[in-house]
C-alpha cells in the first residue's frame, strides 16, 4: 500500500498526488491519502470512478480523513503499445483574458487561475494553444507566480501566445518570459479554427 499525506494541500494537488501514487503502483494495489477537507474527499471520490478505481472514504477526526483508493490489475491491450509517445496535445485553445479567474474576491480569482494553468500540467491530454491577452498578458511575464507551469507545458508542445498590443499597452513588451508574441489577427484565427475554446 502506498500512503499520500496531502493534509493542508490546496485543490488540485490530492488529486494530482493520487494520480501519482497510482501510476506508481505500476498495476494493483491500493493506495491510502489523508486530507483534511471534504472537498477533496468528493474530488478523490470522482477521480477514481472516472479512472476506473474503488475507493471508500472514512472520517477520522476534526479536519481528518482517509480516502482508500483500491486499484485493480490493469487490461492488457490488443494491440502492441507504440514505439513512439503519440501527441499529447488536442485541437483546444484555452483563452485567458485576466490575470485571475471569475468574478468576486480578486485574490480567490488569482488562486483559482494558478491552479487551473498548474492542473493544465497535470492532463494527460493538453491544449494545442494558450492565447494570453489584456490583463492575461501579464501572466507570461517576469514575475508571474506561474512561469514554471506556463514553461513546463511549452516543453511539452503547447503554443503560449501573448499580444503584442496588449504587452505593449501594459508596458510589459521587455519583460515577456515565456513563449511568443502574437496579434490579434492570429488570436482570432486560432479561435475559429480550433475544434474547442476554453475562454477564462
Amino acid at each position: 500500500m502506498l500512503r499520500v499525506d496531502a493534509r493542508g494541500d490546496a485543490c488540485p494537488l490530492p488529486v494530482v498526488k493520487a494520480k501519482k501514487a497510482i501510476a506508481a503502483l505500476a498495476g494493483a494495489g491500493e493506495v491510502e491519502v489523508l486530507v483534511d477537507n471534504e472537498i477533496a474527499v468528493q474530488n478523490l471520490t470522482k477521480m477514481a470512478k472516472q479512472k476506473g478505481c474503488q475507493s471508500a472514504a472514512e472520517k477520522l477526526g476534526e479536519r481528518e480523513y482517509r480516502v482508500l483508493l483500491t486499484v485493480g490489475e490493469p487490461v492488457e491491450a490488443e494491440a502492441e503499445a507504440p514505439v513512439c509517445t503519440p501527441d499529447a496535445r488536442t485541437d483546444t485553445v484555452v483563452a485567458i483574458a485576466s490575470d485571475k479567474m471569475g468574478e468576486g474576491a480578486e485574490e480567490l480569482g488569482k488562486t483559482l487561475l494558478k491552479a487551473f494553468v498548474f492542473s493544465l500540467t497535470q492532463q494527460d491530454k493538453l491544449p494545442k494553444t494558450i492565447l494570453f491577452y489584456n490583463g492575461g498578458a501579464h501572466l507570461t511575464c517576469a514575475g508571474s507566480p506561474m512561469l514554471d507551469d506556463l514553461k513546463a507545458l511549452e516543453a511539452e508542445g503547447v503554443e503560449i501566445l501573448t499580444c503584442g498590443t496588449c504587452l505593449n499597452f501594459y508596458g510589459l513588451t521587455e519583460q515577456l518570459a515565456v513563449g511568443g508574441v502574437t496579434n490579434m489577427y492570429v488570436i482570432a484565427e486560432k479561435m475559429l479554427t480550433a475544434g474547442n475554446v476554453v475562454k477564462l
